[in-house]
């Protein structure tokens, strides 16, 4: 006969190793939703899918997720099963008001034994008659994008294992959606960043045109832009910019930034006088925004070119059988950087068949290498060739075959008729003279 000890024991290990395949089988199936989900969901189909499978693992009557919205820093309900009128509703919760508010806040679990006035700030919860409430938090990277939190109407003791099991569950939802919602993020840039930059470039009698926009970070877009326009004047104005950051709230900026552009350009103002208003705008609507912006305008015999750089790189100029130069424009701050701001305007001499190249700084600056030794390189691959293999000669140059760090913007102009010699560098003035430099400068 067994000793009592050793069927104990034996007894002790059985319910231990149950208890475990039951744990792990749970989490092959959270896994498994997970995965599958991410393929064909959106996000909201992709929560609902998930949230059905954890009230059936947790016996639970509710189940809902809130995301942060960084912008309001507000948890928005955006899936719920059981208390579906959250979502419908649009249920807003404060960071760090109520019940979800403290679990955000707090980045830890909440259970509640008592859904009152006092613990829970959502009425749809207590209406409902929940009396009991376990909540964690989604984190990715280390900060808090949102909520999930699961409810019983009986009242009920919620274990410490429920409560790491709900907190895996958690992990692996902050994933999806993180993921999920990049993909959508990215998308949705790249949609927004392909509606704004001009669909094809304007033909110009006497101008040759050609531009290129390339998105960095494996396809994630961000705030580069160009764009070329005619004003009722007959001006031709031509605008590169880059706002500061990348993804979705990048492009956002842009798009308001060019539209506002083109609204201030009607008026025929002077490019220092556009960028001084388009600063205002920015100080004003887009507080946290910064961007470098060249903006330039041809008056309409295209023999002179009047611009101004807001933090922008300087453009570059070449003659057939010369040398490229950079334009020695004054560089006035960024949009966006605070105090009372003198801009400039800088008028250049744009001689037959010279070649001007606008970009953005993902063209020239590399991690390995110098600002200075980047412009270098720039100035000596370029050639007075027609506008369109200009820009391919560039890309096959500086580019060729390395991953991108970062967006590339180009708009390359070209004013075809018979060559003549370029006036000596210096010869030209600023605010009816203009300069330009056969090498880099020292600092932007």
């Amino acid at each position: 006969m067994a000793c009592p000890s050793r069927r104990y024991y034996a007894a002790t290990v059985s319910i231990t190793a149950g208890a475990r395949w039951a744990d792990d089988e749970r989490l092959r199936r959270i896994e498994s939703v997970t995965d599958a989900a991410l393929t064909r969901l959106d996000v909201e189909n992709l929560l609902v899918e998930l949230l059905d499978r954890v009230r059936e693992l947790l016996g639970v009557d509710t189940a809902a997720v809130l995301l942060l919205d960084p912008a309001t820093q507000q948890l928005v309900a955006t899936a719920a099963r059981g208390i579906e009128e959250e979502v419908r509703q649009g249920v807003r919760i404060p960071l760090g008001k109520g019940f979800a508010g403290r679990i955000a806040a707090e980045k830890k679990p909440v259970i509640l034994g008592v859904v009152d006035h006092s613990t829970v700030l959502n009425p749809i919860l207590r209406d409902r008659g929940i009396r009991s409430l376990l909540g964690v938090p989604l984190i990715s990277g280390g900060k808090v994008i949102g909520v999930l939190h699961v409810g019983s109407l009986t009242s009920r003791h919620f274990t410490a294992d429920e409560v790491s099991l709900l907190q895996v569950v958690a992990d692996r939802v902050a994933l999806a959606v993180q993921a999920r919602l990049s993909q959508v993020e990215r998308a949705a840039a790249g949609a927004l960043q392909r509606s704004l930059l001009p669909p094809r470039l304007p033909a110009v009698p006497g101008l040759e045109l050609a531009a290129r926009y390339v998105p960095g970070e494996e396809g994630r877009v961000g705030g580069d832009w160009y764009d070329v326009f005619a004003v009722p004047s007959g001006r031709l104005w031509l605008v590169i910019g880059d706002v500061a950051g990348r993804g979705l709230a990048a492009a956002v900026v842009m798009g308001r930034l060019r539209t506002a552009l083109r609204a201030y350009a009607l008026d025929d103002s002077s490019p220092a006088d556009v960028l001084g208003r388009m600063d205002t705008n920015v100080q004003h609507f887009e507080p946290d925004a910064m961007a470098t912006v060249l903006c330039a305008t041809f008056e309409p015999s295209f023999d002179r070119l009047h611009l101004s750089s807001a933090g922008h790189f300087p453009p570059v100029l070449v003659l057939p059988g010369q040398p490229a130069a950079l334009l020695e424009v004054p560089v006035d701050p960024p949009l966006g950087v605070r105090g009372s701001l003198h801009r400039r305007t800088t008028t250049v001499p744009v001689p037959p068949d010279a070649l001007l190249l606008l970009y953005t700084d993902g063209l020239v600056e590399r991690r390995t290498a110098s600002l200075d030794s980047g412009l270098e390189r720039l100035r000596a691959s370029m050639t007075a060739a027609p506008a369109e293999s200009a820009v391919m000669a560039l890309f096959a140059e500086l580019v060729g075959s390395e991953s991108l760090g970062d967006d590339i913007a180009m708009l390359a102009v070209r004013r075809v008729g018979t060559a003549m010699v370029l006036a000596p560098a210096g010869a030209a003035e600023q605010n009816s003279s203009s300069h330009v430099r056969s090498s880099p400068p020292s600092s932007l």
